[in-house]
């Protein structure tokens, strides 16, 4: 059953009085509720005339008949369990305006609750019917334009929703008001034409009834040259007008049972169009800004993980809440050379517009420093100055991990972040050890980096504080249960096999409360594969003219132990190119390192920070070919400035790929 308007929040019905306070409780609550001119009764049947009987005041209230009123302009009501008292005109009037007041104020309330577009048009419909019409049609422009901005044309209307409902009598229970299954008749479109009716009375803002010579030539262009309005059918049209231009209106309807619209509903009809209509342009405003905070986060975190060698990732994020999509926590994997991968995640203080764009220039500070190789203390002193300078306050957790496949190593440092937690193959989760650090943006503290064991098979858990921390915990306990949630899930799997890394993302976000969306939270799970001993060769070759050659024979070895022979010659010439360059700018040992893995990756490092760059090369130049050809036979092929030098390296395919 449709909410009557008048009634919720705990207010006082319309039938209400001041003079029936002195009324029992029962017989009051047992009054009708009235409502604006030929509303429904109180079981949804309309009544005709100018309301519905009201109970007469006792003698000597305030509300009684002015002394010697004649008696032809006394008015006579029942008061239940009473005798018949009289009523004057003016005092029924009265009461019909407190009426009005009452149903606008509700009405007004319930359409300013929504937020969005929707909840607002569905507001007005919800409100209006069937208290003070039996249908209603809800017009908006298409597009709705936003802010400032100039609307398109032509001008367009579209019906964005209709609302209509009817009397059932069914034997034995009291009358219900249920949809109406037959539709109003509407257009889906309507274009305003320049100059005409239509365009008139949408210019003209104030409501007009249906029957006046201006709503008469534009309700056949609004409905539709195919559509008219039943018999006998009453109708105020209302523009909808914004803070700057009409963006729609709407059309309210009563059946020929129902007593016409008075003049004073159609200030009612007004006010329920400004308010919606200064509803809905807050809400387009609103949905803008939404759709950019959204599109601002969306672009901040990677829009998809690599996939590096050794290691396997998965992530999630999560806004504070729907309504407030945005907010300052990070996460990234960044390849780095030697199959190495830097995994971070970082939290912002703040949940607005600011700390998001603060976090993409940390995140893309991060990024750049990553790049260069550094150790994870130096890139977390870096990114402390970097906060300095964006501004005061500018204050962020951090967490930096290196990962090296190979050593099957982990390399950590912490800027005041919640600490990770590594989750063994056998089921043990450990909260690791690692010093807190300050946060970033504190300035003048020194970060200290902490190397630990990475098995295979273990998982990595890195996150945000709003994953352990909330109202009702504090981040110690959460962290507790998050380690414990770890264990429990890898029990299920058995000691020999690790939970699936999707799945067990999923679950750990199941553990979260309702109360415990305080804040937003970001997760990155590493699950470390490492790559095998027998997987991988490393030499130190002297940078001499012999260097070449022995890096041949030495790779043509491995691919020999490897099963790789139909790649011996690829790996030789390009082997060749590339230590022939490094040879020529080095000043200490070159090294070497084959990787087998998926591909087939070859390393080659020197102490030179030049960086090669591909050029072309003239038809009279003796060089310059080397990276040509390394560029067409490599699947990938790039180079790495570290801190002490350069890495030089390609892929290539194997039978497996």
């Amino acid at each position: 059953m449709t909410e009557h308007p008048t009634s919720h929040e705990g207010r006082q019905p319309l039938a209400a009085r001041p003079h029936e306070r002195t009324r029992p409780r029962q017989q009051a609550a047992e009054a009708p509720v009235p409502a604006p001119s030929g509303a429904p009764d109180g079981g949804g049947r309309p009544v005709p005339g100018q309301g519905v009987p009201r109970p007469a005041p006792p003698a000597g209230g305030g509300a009684a008949a002015q002394p010697g009123a004649p008696a032809a302009a006394v008015a006579v009501t029942a008061a239940p369990g009473g005798p018949a008292a009289p009523v004057a005109p003016d005092v029924a009037a009265a009461r019909r305006e407190g009426d009005r007041l009452r149903f606008v104020g509700a009405a007004t309330r319930r359409i300013a609750r929504g937020i969005d577009l929707d909840e607002i048009v569905l507001g007005l419909c919800r409100a209006t019917v069937p208290t003070f019409s039996d249908a209603i049609l809800v017009y908006l422009r298409d597009p709705l334009p936003v802010g400032d901005e100039r609307p398109v044309a032509p001008f367009v209307l579209r019906l964005r929703r209709t609302d209509r409902l009817r009397l059932t009598d069914v034997e034995g229970e009291e009358l219900t008001l249920v949809p109406d299954p037959d539709p109003t008749p509407a257009a889906e479109l309507c274009e305003v034409r320049s100059g005409g009716a239509l365009a008139e009375v949408l210019r003209g803002v104030r409501p007009v009834f249906g029957d006046s010579a201006a709503a008469r030539a534009a309700l056949p262009e609004l409905l539709g040259s195919e559509h008219t309005l039943p018999r006998g059918h009453r109708a105020i049209l209302a523009p909808l007008r914004g803070r700057r231009r009409v963006i729609g209106a709407a059309v309210f309807l009563r059946r020929p049972e129902r007593p016409a619209f008075e003049p004073n509903d159609l200030l009612v009809a007004a006010q329920l169009a400004t308010h919606t209509a200064l509803g809905i342009d807050k809400a387009v405003l609103y949905g803008r800004e939404a759709y950019i905070a959204d599109e601002l986060q969306r672009t901040m975190l990677p829009d998809s993980l690599p996939q590096p060698t050794g290691v396997r990732l998965a992530s999630r994020y999560l806004p504070a809440a729907e309504t407030a999509r945005v907010g300052g926590d990070w996460y990234d994997a960044i390849p780095l050379p030697g199959s190495r991968v830097a995994l971070v995640v970082g939290d912002v203080m703040g949940h607005s517009m600011t700390s998001a764009a603060i976090m993409g220039q940390l995140r893309t500070t991060a990024q750049t420093l990553a790049g260069l190789d550094l150790p994870p203390q130096e890139v977390l002193h870096h990114l402390d100055e970097q906060a300095q300078r964006l501004g005061q306050d500018r204050m962020a957790t951090c967490m930096y991990a290196v990962y090296d496949p190979v050593s099957h190593r982990i390399t950590i440092a912490n800027a005041g972040h919640p600490p990770p937690i590594l989750l063994h193959l056998g089921g043990r989760a450990e909260v690791l050890r690692v010093p807190p650090g300050a946060p970033i943006g504190v300035g003048g503290v020194d970060f200290e980096a902490v190397e630990l064991d990475a098995p295979a098979g273990a998982t990595l858990l890195l996150y945000t504080d709003g994953l352990v921390e909330s109202r009702l915990r504090d981040v110690w306990t959460g962290i507790e249960q998050l380690r414990e949630r770890l264990a429990a899930t890898a029990q299920l799997t058995g000691p020999d096999h690790s939970p699936p890394l999707e799945a067990l993302c999923d679950d750990i976000l199941d553990m979260l409360g309702p109360g415990d969306r305080d804040d937003d939270i970001a997760l990155l799970a590493a699950r470390f594969d490492g790559i095998a001993p027998s997987d991988v060769a490393y030499w130190f070759l002297e940078p001499e003219d012999a260097a070449p050659g022995r890096a041949r024979r030495l790779a043509r070895r491995a691919l020999a132990r490897w099963d790789l022979e139909e790649l011996t010659d690829s790996v030789e010439l390009l082997i060749s190119e590339v230590v022939t360059n490094a040879v020529r700018y080095a000043e200490r040992p070159v090294t070497l390192r084959l990787l087998k893995t998926d591909v087939l990756r070859c390393e080659v490092g020197d102490d030179s920070p030049q960086l090669p760059r591909q050029r072309r090369a003239r038809d009279t130049d003796e060089g310059g070919r080397g990276l040509f050809l390394v560029n067409r036979l490599a699947r990938r092929w790039g180079a790495t400035r570290l801190s002490g030098g350069k890495v030089v390296w390609f892929e290539l395919a194997t039978r497996a790929t």
